[in-house]
């Protein structure tokens, strides 16, 4: 009998479209022959199943299951596409460990701690990863700008704490802008993170576990028309997107290895997708993203076809082991 997969999408955040994005690429790419995907919406105001002609069937929240025809369905399976909160930051998956259904992502608390740069960016630090140097300030927090403009300089970025997909970040080119790098921070999360600029080579490092091993993927140059890496960047074409990577012998493995000790030492699983900064040859690790995008224009995707494993494989794969 084929397996029941829900694949989770959607979410609490500004995210929730990318989500849902991301989600039917996984059902569409998910193999039919194999497993019984179920599309899932989890959103503020519903946790539902939609079906092929958009009707709709709410899930039990008790135990996760859904009603069709008089027919209870449980799920054997979950597959996490929910990017920001409640599937990247560990909540979901709390409540899937309690329920004692498997999923595709890390563990819950490997996915609280990556998704909270602050902390990521603290325990990367004690495994000798290089970060950028950084100021924390939580919302009605009181602070001294010149303070913290000395200590990360000019130009710098002020980013959510809590967030993915580039929103809510500002780059700060001079001390008036400040202000209004943090309001627009602050509109995205009550913790905000200000890093110190990095001027070097951007690149995106995946990291997957893949027929019982941990590998990492083809190395993706990240080359924006915008300032940075924003999202128009990252979901509008304004960004090349290079694989595998114009960096030196020297750089790729310097990254390669500190993204796989990264990922080792953090006791993850399932998939991720590391940002660093190259300073001359040294990779400074900016986050982890543990809900990589899935849809056509996403970088995991493509660095996996590039290593010659084809997003059904690797989702076949994913399902199986957890399984």
């Amino acid at each position: 009998m084929k397996k029941n997969v829900a694949v989770v999408m959607g979410g609490y955040s500004s995210e929730y479209k990318i989500s849902i994005k991301s989600g039917n690429v996984v059902f569409n790419h998910i193999d039919k022959e194999l497993y019984n995907p179920f599309i899932v919406y989890i959103l503020e105001n519903k946790w539902v199943v939609v079906d092929n002609n958009e009707k709709e069937y709410s899930i039990n929240k008790h135990d996760f299951s859904i009603e069709i025809a008089n027919k209870k369905i449980n799920f054997d399976f979950v597959f996490n596409v929910i990017h920001g909160t409640p599937g990247e930051d560990g909540k979901l998956l709390a409540y899937f460990d309690l329920l004692n259904i498997p999923y595709s992502s890390a563990p819950f608390y490997q996915m609280a701690l990556t998704f909270n740069k602050r902390d990521c960016l603290s325990v990367a630090k004690t495994y000798g990863i290089k970060t950028a140097t950084s100021v924390y300030l939580n919302q009605g927090d009181a602070y001294d700008k010149k303070e913290i403009l000395s200590k990360v300089g000019l130009p710098c970025f002020v980013k959510p704490n809590n967030a993915g997909s580039s929103f809510g970040i500002s780059k700060v080119n001079e001390e008036k802008d400040f202000e209004a790098a943090l309001k627009t921070a602050f509109q995205e999360d009550s913790e905000i993170l200000i890093e110190s600029f990095l001027n070097g080579t951007e690149v995106s490092v995946g990291v997957i576990q893949y027929k019982n091993d941990t590998i990492v993927l083809p190395i993706t140059e990240i080359v924006s028309e915008n300032d940075f890496f924003d999202y128009e960047a990252k979901y509008m074409g304004k960004s090349q997107e290079i694989t595998p990577a114009r960096i030196t012998e020297n750089q790729k493995n310097n990254v390669s290895k500190a993204a796989k000790h990264l990922y080792k030492s953090l006791n993850m699983s399932g998939f991720s997708r590391s940002e660093f900064i190259f300073i001359d040859d040294e990779p400074y690790f900016l986050e982890m993203n543990t809900v990589p995008g899935m849809t056509e224009a996403s970088l995991l995707p493509q660095q996996a076809s590039i290593a010659g494993i084809s997003l059904s494989d690797l989702l076949t794969d994913t399902i199986q082991r957890s399984i």
